[in-house]
């Protein structure tokens, strides 16, 4: 046999010379992205993008080499992925885009009905958290579209996050005289620690296959997001354009959020695996492996 031959999946793998990305669609992502195509990097990517669950089960699953993970999944997979220092999604206090909408104190929610707008199970599992564990009640979560009218009509209290929960925060709630209450406020005055949504992550098969393009991927990242935080007038305006919110909020929203992954949001990280692992599907003390530590 000839020792030249390749398998067909191997010959695609040899021929698959950018690493599959993902990229998340909500405006919470844009200041990573922005940059990208400024720093030239962008074309040097096969970029996914996607709803935060699709990326996460993406990556998981293999169809993606590199991306961005909510935090339960990760936990939930961390054997089989390494994440990125200093990059991340979260908040070290109000996040803006991650909120329990209600008509009720509440501390008033036990047994009454919460909506659940997104499948996100890192959102969903800290608004559960904090209403279990801080406020005392144990509502009758059901998930439906996020649409904070329709949530209202039959929900006494609504959980959104992402764009969704931007307008309902901004636009929507205030108009409908309910109760906004942010779940990265909540936390940081629970625990005192930053809330980490979502991190990047390779997986762990790629990394080995692929070090230095995953170091690359990770440098393009950083460089990004620094550049998006410098010119962060610029992107906002940009991203007014298209958008329902005015330049001044979204430069607002982009200052808020912490795009950080250092000790403090490992604290938090850490933190959350001990409170929600033994029923949600990770060890408490849940390993988490960073790329060159």
């Amino acid at each position: 046999m000839d020792n030249s031959t390749v398998s067909p999946h191997e010959g695609d793998e040899n021929r698959r010379s950018r690493p599959r990305v993902g990229h998340i669609q909500f405006l919470n992502c844009l200041p990573l992205y922005w940059g990208l195509a400024r720093t030239g990097t962008l074309l040097d990517l096969e970029l996914s993008k996607d709803t935060p669950e699709r990326l996460s089960e993406q990556l998981v699953r293999g169809d993606l080499d590199i991306g961005p993970v909510t935090l339960v999944e990760y936990l939930r997979n961390a054997d089989d992925l390494v994440a990125f220092p200093d990059i991340a999604v979260g908040c070290d206090g109000p996040v803006m885009s991650c909120v329990i909408v209600s008509q009720l104190p509440l501390e008033q929610l036990d047994r009454a009905r919460v909506a659940l707008g997104s499948t996100s199970r890192t959102s969903v599992r800290l608004a559960q958290l904090l209403l279990a564990e801080r406020y005392g009640v144990r509502p009758d979560y059901y998930t439906c579209p996020p649409d904070l009218g329709l949530m209202m009509r039959e929900a006494d209290a609504a959980v959104l996050i992402g764009d969704a929960a931007l307008r309902a925060n901004l636009h929507d709630a205030p108009r409908l005289g309910l109760q906004v209450h942010d779940l990265g406020q909540m936390w940081k005055e629970w625990t005192g620690l930053p809330f980490v949504f979502a991190v990047w992550a390779a997986r762990k098969d790629y990394l080995a296959a692929h070090p230095e393009q995953a170091a690359r991927v990770h440098e393009a990242f950083l460089a990004s997001r620094d550049l998006s935080l410098e010119e962060v007038a610029k992107v906002a305006e940009q991203a007014a354009r298209w958008e329902s919110f005015d330049a001044a909020v979204l430069e607002e929203y982009f200052t808020t959020l912490d795009f950080r992954f250092g000790p403090d949001q490992l604290a938090g990280v850490r933190e959350f695996a001990r409170r929600t692992g033994r029923d949600t599907g990770y060890p408490a003390d849940v390993r988490v492996e960073l790329l060159g530590g």
